[in-house]
């Protein structure tokens, strides 16, 4: 009883008068080293959005106007055939290039890197640079493979160009910087690491090395640059998952610098071809073909004349290495082969029969699949024309002997809308010499001077045969 009293008596001496407050409990204060290494990491992200903000643009387009419905929809399913009607003439512009995007200026002489899909079908583009600066740019080219373009502005001085670093060094844990334009929300910032590498499957590109990112990527963001505490840019951001938080991919920059150069030297990507359809050895093929899961790749079909036919390769091959180095799966041994030059040659080992066999190939160039923009589309579009190589099976159901040049777009009161050429129409030949490629159309209308023209040999569906446009370049440009 005497003890209990004893402790009644310390606790009323202890607790404050009634009335009182009692006293607050002061958060621990941090260590003074702590707080320098927070203080260090705030201007770190503050260093590099102060560095790197003015070399991100805003990107819009105007799409393309798509033929629709109607007799003149009607009429091009009559001549093209359902198929090739969707093909040239319904395509849509994903939501992005209605919409905007972002880039980054990556050269002061005005080059941009964006994303294919920012872009992608447009007939204007316009960029807004961070002191609201708009200027028209040029599409210099872009790969759907990989999603990227290249642009170029011209400004009448330098302008502010972010520095590229190295992709390949990343490591996971790292931090990583968005820098965009969200939703409309111009320059924002937001930071995360770097949550994988070499993620690849996604379903996006051909070709898929993408770095993952938890730094905060919402649509607007496309084509802004991911970047590295030092300022440098090491992706460029493409795609979120939708039903998920936190998860973005960006192209790694040593990819995308690759791309650019060529995009910038010849208008399109060159890459190397095998010739072969090939699988993923399962589980269940890997007893069959003599080797061990996820050991190697399962060459399903060689293509005739290909360089792999050439070279020997089968089906039921599995090649295990290529240029000395290990396969493992699908999108492993498709990016080492397109990143060979044509003309090279590369070792392969292959198991045939469960039996080692080395072989040699000289690779190839990779046909395209589809019409690429290159940089003398441009040329085309100051007169009002939008062009696409027409495909052999369109020439073949027009009962054209060759190919030529397919009129996707007609810009209203331009140049070529006076000279009378329609959606539709086939360019066969300027100046009386057959024209097959964009490049050569771009090079020919470059040549004209103010008040020149050119002479279109032009094929009509419908009309009845061929017959000849004059298209003028104005006297002023």
């Amino acid at each position: 009883m005497r003890l209990v009293s004893a402790v009644l008596v310390s606790l009323l001496v202890a607790a404050p008068a009634w009335g009182q407050s009692r006293p607050r409990l002061a958060p621990p204060a941090a260590p003074a080293d702590a707080r320098t290494i927070l203080r260090s990491l705030e201007e770190a992200f503050t260093a590099v959005a102060d560095r790197v903000t003015p070399a991100v643009v805003n990107v819009s387009s105007v799409p393309n106007r798509a033929a629709g419905g109607g007799e003149e929809g009607e009429r091009f399913r009559e001549f093209f055939g359902e198929d090739l009607y969707e093909r040239y003439f319904r395509r849509r512009p994903r939501e992005d290039a209605r919409a905007s995007g972002s880039g980054v200026i990556v050269d002061p002489k005005g080059y941009i890197l964006t994303n294919n899909h920012v872009i992608e079908n447009a007939r204007d583009i316009t960029v807004r640079l961070s002191d609201s600066r708009k200027l028209p740019a040029k599409l210099v080219g872009r790969d759907p493979k990989t999603d990227l373009a290249v642009l170029k502005v011209d400004a009448p001085g330098p302008l502010p160009a972010a520095e590229m670093g190295d992709s390949d060094a990343l490591r996971v844990g790292q931090w990583a910087i968005a820098i965009g334009n969200p939703f409309g929300l111009d320059r924002t910032v937001t930071v995360g690491i770097v949550s994988a590498t070499a993620r690849n499957r996604v379903g996006l590109t051909t070709y898929e090395n993408f770095i993952q990112t938890d730094a905060s990527i919402n649509p607007g963001n496309s084509g802004g640059p991911l970047l590295n505490l030092d300022g440098r840019v090491i992706g460029i951001n493409t795609a979120i998952v939708a039903s998920g938080q936190g998860i973005g991919f960006s192209i790694p920059i040593n990819e995308a610098k690759m791309v650019m150069s060529q995009l910038i030297a010849r208008g399109r990507v060159v890459r190397g071809w095998l010739g072969v359809v090939i699988q993923d050895v399962t589980d269940e093929l890997s007893s069959s073909f003599g080797v061990a899961e996820r050991q190697g790749v399962l060459i399903a079909d060689v293509m005739r004349g290909s360089p792999a036919e050439t070279a020997g390769v089968r089906p039921g091959d599995v090649v295990v290495e290529f240029g000395g180095a290990p396969v493992r799966e699908v999108p492993d041994l498709q990016r080492r082969a397109a990143g060979v030059s044509p003309g090279q040659t590369v070792p392969l080992k292959v198991v045939r029969d469960g039996k080692p066999l080395a072989v040699t190939v000289l690779v190839g160039e990779m046909p395209a699949e589809e019409p690429t923009a290159v940089a003398a589309q441009p040329e085309a579009e100051r007169f009002g024309l939008q062009v696409e190589p027409l495909a052999p099976d369109a020439a073949a159901r027009l009962g054209l002997p060759s190919g030529g040049l397919l009129v996707t777009d007609v810009a209203p009161a331009s140049p070529a809308d006076r000279a009378g050429l329609r959606r539709a129409d086939v360019v066969l030949e300027i100046n009386r010499r057959p024209v097959a490629d964009p490049v050569a159309l771009g090079r020919a209308l470059s040549r004209l001077k103010p008040g020149d023209s050119a002479l279109f040999y032009v094929h009509r569906p419908g009309a009845g045969g061929n017959q000849y446009v004059v298209l003028q370049r104005p006297e002023q440009p």
